[in-house]
């Protein structure tokens, strides 16, 4: 019998197909499961390493399709957060990508808070020209969890056209669908759309069908946070299923929720729309994170529009400001109003920057507001324009019920919506959402041991075997021989997480240790500084 490098014993096996546990052992040699022995039949003297597991759950690493961990992994490869909930994997690319680079774009790196931090990357940002350089830059300096990206749909379009609103031309079209297939080709998952921002919104759905055909050429994904998940929810998700059909492209809904108390009865109709799409051959799903608050910047209270040609300039001109006033207060539609579905009472920012709004983090709009002797616009608008960046803030729009209604759906997928972060670093630069630290424990603990909402193995699957078969990675994802070695022990009895809007900043508990290509980066719930982490590249990779 072949010698192993690490025997994981007594383990109850959650494979990630969402077949019943069982009783097994693990023998991992290099960075592949060797083989999957029944319980007490494999010699301790096979293996270099003995683990006892007994109590704990082995399972697959849990993949995360929609991370924000660009910036925070050029900071630190870590992802302290991440590996101690069991992710093992971070897939990128909503909002924006640091490649393809040049063209429009203003600059490579987004807008950040994190000051010197990165300092050191920006010169070699300058020399990433495909989309491929900062996945290889990343993996070469470093990281804990194996990294993928999709390439951002807005990133295209502001290649090639800047923050202009107008429709694509033949000719702008032409280049976005050219850089679509360049990325593809260098090794994207697909292509990702954010259609409530900008550029991403300025999209109209004819361009995005004809970026997702050359996606859908080789073998990629369209992933997209859809263009309204409030009052036009239902025909935001018709816009998807449309995309996915005209374009023959999988499809792939970002945190699916109906958002604002006045659209919570509309989610049974979706989830019949999407299931009867299914029924009818149209490949789309959805992912979802386990909480009733959303998070994203205080911009989004304002419309896209005011974007074009540099937010915080137009934010400083009575006339463009007025009219941003008229459509906040008086949204038609056409873009998703957070302030006007959350109320400003339910609009919560937490990231300023500057030290003098640093002590309005995790107030309500609405209070902040009557502090300054403003309305509600206004105050947002001059911490905005004070602030020149978009200010990280908390949502709170969604109801239990939907929540619990999703969770049991077996299209349903779990992800974050967010980056990895280590408190020793991160707590400086205020709050972030609890996502972050907490979400897969959340659903272990809470939705799976406390509530009974849906049943340990069904929780791993979502978390792991279901997301590598939307993503194609046959040899991750599931418990098996030959399988790569991203393996998690967990205590299902104690998993939880510890993060909360008040004190997000607070690692989970309960995963014991983790393993990514076969090298332990959590042992006994602490991260051990290895950074064996891979790009893992898209199925178009030449």
């Amino acid at each position: 019998m072949a010698a192993a490098d690490v025997l994981i014993a007594n383990g109850r096996i959650c494979d990630g197909t969402g077949n019943p546990w069982r009783y097994g052992d693990l023998l991992l040699r290099g960075d592949r499961i060797l083989e999957v022995a029944p319980p007490g039949t494999v010699s301790p003297g096979r293996a270099g390493e003995l683990v006892d597991a007994s109590g704990l759950v082995v399972c697959p690493g849990f993949i995360d399709i929609q991370s924000h961990s660009i910036l925070p992994l050029m900071i630190d490869g870590r992802s302290v957060s991440k590996l101690l909930q069991g992710v093992t994997t971070e897939v990128m690319g909503e909002g924006w990508t640091p490649g393809p680079t040049g063209g429009r774009l203003e600059r490579v790196l987004a807008r950040h808070p994190y000051g010197g931090l990165l300092a050191d990357w920006e010169e070699m940002a300058q020399t990433w020209r495909s989309f491929g350089d900062w996945l290889d830059a990343l993996a070469d300096r470093g990281v804990s969890p194996n990294i993928a990206s999709f390439v951002a749909g807005g990133t295209l379009r502001e290649h090639v056209m800047g923050m202009e609103t107008a429709p694509a031309d033949a000719e702008a079209l032409r280049a976005m669908v050219r850089l679509a297939d360049d990325a593809m080709r260098d090794g994207a998952m697909g292509v990702a759309y954010a259609l409530i921002y900008p550029p991403d919104a300025f999209a109209s759905t004819e361009e995005i069908v004809a970026v997702c055909r050359a996606v859908a050429a080789r073998g990629g994904l369209y992933v997209t946070h859809i263009r309204s998940e409030g009052d036009r929810l239902l025909e935001a998700v018709e816009e998807a299923i449309a995309i996915g059909r005209q374009s023959r492209c999988r499809v792939e809904i970002y945190h699916l929720k109906a958002s604002g108390r006045r659209n919570w009865g509309a989610m049974p109709a979706v989830i019949e729309r999407i299931e009867e799409a299914r029924a009818a051959g149209c490949d789309v799903t959805a992912g979802m994170y386990p909480y009733t608050a959303a998070g994203t910047g205080l911009a989004s209270v304002l419309p896209p529009w005011l974007a074009s040609g540099g937010l915080y300039r137009n934010l400083r001109d009575p006339a463009l400001r007025a009219r941003a006033r008229e459509a906040a207060y008086h949204p038609n539609g056409s873009w998703e109003a957070l302030a006007d579905l959350a109320g400003p009472e339910g609009v919560m920012p937490i990231g300023f920057q500057l030290p003098q709004h640093r002590q309005l983090a995790g107030k309500r709009l609405s209070e902040i507001a009557a502090e300054r002797g403003q309305d509600w616009f206004e105050a947002a608008c001059d911490l905005l324009a004070a602030e020149e960046q978009s200010i990280p803030t908390i949502y709170f729009v969604m109801s239990e019920e939907n929540l619990e209604r999703q969770l049991r759906l077996p299209w349903i997928k779990i992800s974050t919506d967010a980056g990895g972060f280590d408190p020793s670093w991160a707590e400086a630069f205020g709050p972030v959402h609890p996502r972050a630290y907490g979400t897969y424990p959340r659903v272990l603990g809470h939705y799976v041991r406390e509530r009974g909402v849906i049943g340990l193995e069904e929780a791993i699957r979502k978390m792991s075997g279901a997301v590598a078969q939307r993503l194609g990675l046959s040899d991750r994802g599931l418990i098996g021989a030959g399988q790569r070695a991203d393996v998690v022990l967990l205590d299902p009895e104690r998993v939880a997480e510890v993060a909360t809007f008040e004190q997000p900043h607070r690692l989970a508990v309960g995963v014991r240790d983790v393993w990514v290509n076969g090298v332990r980066v959590v042992a006994n719930g602490a991260h051990t500084g290895a950074r064996p982490g891979r790009v893992l590249w898209g199925p178009g990779r030449s």
